[in-house]
């Protein structure tokens, strides 16, 4: 199948669009250039459910809404939606020894009713096959639609060729189980490799086993109650069908919450890198309070300042020039004896006690001691006709004892105060402002969150935990009864057997059952030597595709040697002296998507299909080589390949794509305008639109802010 063209009209931001796709032999490629939030998934999605209907939809349409979000409801509470997509099928005709190659033409229109007020109530789709002629188009029946859509890209295939780039990583993703990855891998070769033929070969041979117990019940038999043990194995197999179905059910249901865990789990994740609105709630609080308290902080700091300059250390501070002067002087004097001045009150003492200092009387009857008496009391009154300045000096002196006290004890200057202050205070002013900056960034943070409810994500997490491992008990639970039951079916087997060999009727169904069991092990040798045999093919090209497009060379001592799929279906990747590497943990991005489409596209070249590979965003998380690598290898790999790419992953590729593309054009959403987009679109629907600018070029609708091209497209 190569797909011509497509056409949608209101299905979701695709109100009116067309699309056409390269139909150039030697020019395979199709590059839809669109920035994130540009429709590009949303044409995935659509193409789908053209082709496949519902099932093609996420959660097979289940709550998912496809008119668009802003529908004027007084137009039409009715709202039609269509999808129509030209294809074209190869044919082959002529006897073996000379086929010839031809192609048809077909269009399929899809289109569906959906309530404005309820997407629940959206009507089934119906379908329109016709038949493209040079003489007209042709109508076909709507039956041979589905089964001509299913036999060129059968609808197990359908995420090999329309893959969301991030998506392709499921394959090897860490945030599901393992055995979900192994499932995934096996059930994408399984759909390609055609195997349900065999597969169905081998149920409707096994069901013929119930024949044989049928015939057995119809024996006469005189050695025991065949009849009884027969119909007890027919309630037993219609019982290990009944497991088996309910078995695979829940392993399918263990799967799809696995993934769906996985998937909630990426969102809740993307919606936190964001901001979670409830925990910034909280900071903003706790921010606020924090502020608060440098406010308080802050004010005492501003009010010891203040203080500092009306203390008596400035005083001292601002005179200590002078001090330093004067204490030198007073110090001096002191060590003359002039200060203290206590001459006087010495001598008054001596003679109130009528004893000199040496020893001698001072008595007035004495003549001795009145002549000592009145050399003293001269000394008394010279003392008392001294210089009242030495009076001053010796009170000074005696009165800044306290601040030479602090002198000589290296207590804190005024210098030292204002310094600790000052520092603490600045200090406090940064961490103040740190605190506003922080507050007003969480304040844009929330006005800018989108509407997303954290809280709803958490408990659908839980939801889907509790599912997923509800199943997973399922599972155990069916494994052991019909291991249990195998058991039993076994055991009344060889009994009926042996009945059975006792009769000559008996012994020809026994060879019935022995044809039976003949038939069944050569159907399931073939299945298990087809799986081998290509399974081993596809392991073989995914690792020449994938080495090719990391430019990892084995004999140059490259990190990955190779990659391979086990026999369990695991993709594994191996360094040097064949360690094991973990694909998702230890491969860099670029690396993993490369992994990803080289699978991809060694499913595809194996199977030998025919269809399109409708990639969105292939080359996200790559640069340099490995980006042109992958595009180049998957031009040459693919029959027709249609990618989306941004801005950023066009950004090194455009000789690629100058030499690859038959058809090049750009997709804009005018919601872009103005953060993103330089002029205003003047629409005011929400909607796609499509200029005829190439990946080199742009016009007044796509032309972008240079600063928002490669922040928009990094998020690819």
């Amino acid at each position: 199948m190569k797909l011509l063209r497509a056409e949608f009209q209101n299905f979701r931001l695709l109100r009116d669009l067309k699309l056409d796709f390269s139909q150039v032999l030697d020019k395979n490629l199709t590059i839809i250039r669109a920035a994130n939030d540009s429709g590009k998934t949303t044409i995935l999605h659509a193409l789908q459910w053209a082709l496949y209907g519902d099932i093609g939809l996420p959660g097979k349409g289940v709550d998912f809404r496809l008119h668009p979000i802003d529908w004027d409801a007084s137009y039409d509470r009715s709202i039609p939606i269509t999808a129509t997509v030209d294809f074209e099928v190869a044919t082959y005709r002529g006897a073996r020894q000379a086929l010839r190659k031809t192609r048809r033409r077909y269009r399929l229109v899809r289109s569906a009713f959906e309530d404005v007020d309820s997407h629940a109530r959206r009507s089934a789709s119906t379908v329109r096959l016709f038949e493209l002629k040079s003489t007209g188009s042709r109508p076909l029946d709507s039956d041979y639609s589905q089964g001509l859509i299913n036999e060129e890209i059968p609808r197990e295939q359908r995420e090999v060729f329309f893959t969301d780039g991030d998506r392709a990583l499921s394959f090897i993703e860490a945030d599901v189980t393992r055995s979900t990855k192994r499932a995934r891998v096996e059930g994408a070769i399984r759909s390609l490799l055609g195997l349900e033929v065999i597969e169905d070969a081998i149920k409707h041979v096994k069901k013929s086993t119930s024949e044989v117990n049928r015939k057995a019940r119809q024996v006469d038999s005189g050695f025991g109650d065949l009849n009884a043990i027969a119909s007890r194995l027919e309630a037993m197999e219609s019982k290990r069908e009944d497991l088996g179905t309910a078995l695979k059910s829940a392993e399918q249901q263990f799967q799809v919450f696995d993934g769906k865990l996985s998937e909630t789990g990426r969102k809740l994740d993307a919606a936190l890198q964001k901001g979670d609105k409830e925990k910034l709630q909280r900071d903003l609080k706790g921010a606020k309070r924090h502020i608060k308290h440098l406010d308080k902080q802050l004010e005492a700091a501003n009010k010891e300042h203040s203080a500092l300059f009306r203390s008596r250390t400035i005083a001292t501070a601002l005179v200590a020039p002078l001090f330093k002067s004067a204490y030198g002087k007073l110090d001096k004097l002191r060590d003359q004896g002039k200060i203290p001045n206590t001459t006087v009150p010495v001598l008054q003492d001596r003679l109130s006690a009528g004893v000199c200092i040496c020893g001698e009387t001072l008595e007035p009857g004495d003549s001795a001691g009145r002549t000592r008496r009145a050399n003293i009391q001269r000394l008394i009154d010279e003392s008392q006709r001294a210089d009242e300045i030495q009076v001053i000096v010796t009170e000074l002196y005696f009165s800044t004892k306290p601040l030479q006290s602090n002198r000589a004890t290296g207590t804190d200057t005024w210098f030292k105060k204002y310094k600790r202050i000052v520092e603490r205070r600045d200090d406090l002013e940064r961490l103040r402002n740190e605190a506003g900056r922080r507050l007003r960034a969480l304040e844009l943070q929330v006005d800018d969150l989108p509407d997303t409810d954290v809280q709803g994500l958490r408990d659908t997490l839980r939801r889907y935990k509790d599912l997923r491992d509800r199943n997973l008990e399922k599972k155990s639970i069916y494994k052991t009864q019909l291991a249990e039951l195998r058991r039993n079916c076994k055991e009344l087997e060889q009994q009926r057997d042996r009945l059975l060999r006792k009769q000559t009727k008996g012994k020809q169904i026994l060879a019935e059952k022995n044809v039976i069991r003949d038939v069944t092990s050569v159907l399931k040798s073939a299945h298990q030597q087809i799986v081998t045999k290509e399974l081993t093919k596809v392991s073989e090209w995914m690792n020449k595709i994938f080495l090719e497009m990391i430019g990892a060379d084995p004999e140059q001592g490259a990190i990955i040697r190779r990659a391979e799929i086990s026999r369990n279906f695991d993709i594994l990747v191996y360094g040097p002296n064949n360690r094991n590497l973990n694909p998702d943990r230890d491969l860099n991005g670029a690396s993993r998507r490369a992994l990803t489409l080289a699978f991809i596209l060694a499913l595809t070249k194996v199977s030998e299909v025919e269809a399109p590979n409708v990639i969105d965003t292939p080359l996200g998380m790559t640069s340099g080589f490995v980006r042109r690598s992958i595009l180049r290898v998957a031009v040459r790999e693919s029959t027709q390949l249609i990618l989306f790419l941004t801005h950023d992953e066009i950004a090194g590729c455009e000789e690629i794509i100058e030499e690859a593309a038959g058809v090049v054009f750009t997709l804009t959403n005018p919601a872009h305008y103005p953060k993103m987009l330089v002029n205003d679109p003047g629409i005011a629907e929400y909607k796609i639109l499509r200029c005829e600018c190439d990946h080199k070029s742009e016009c007044r609708l796509c032309q972008r802010h240079a600063d928002t091209v490669s922040d928009l497209d990094m998020a690819s």
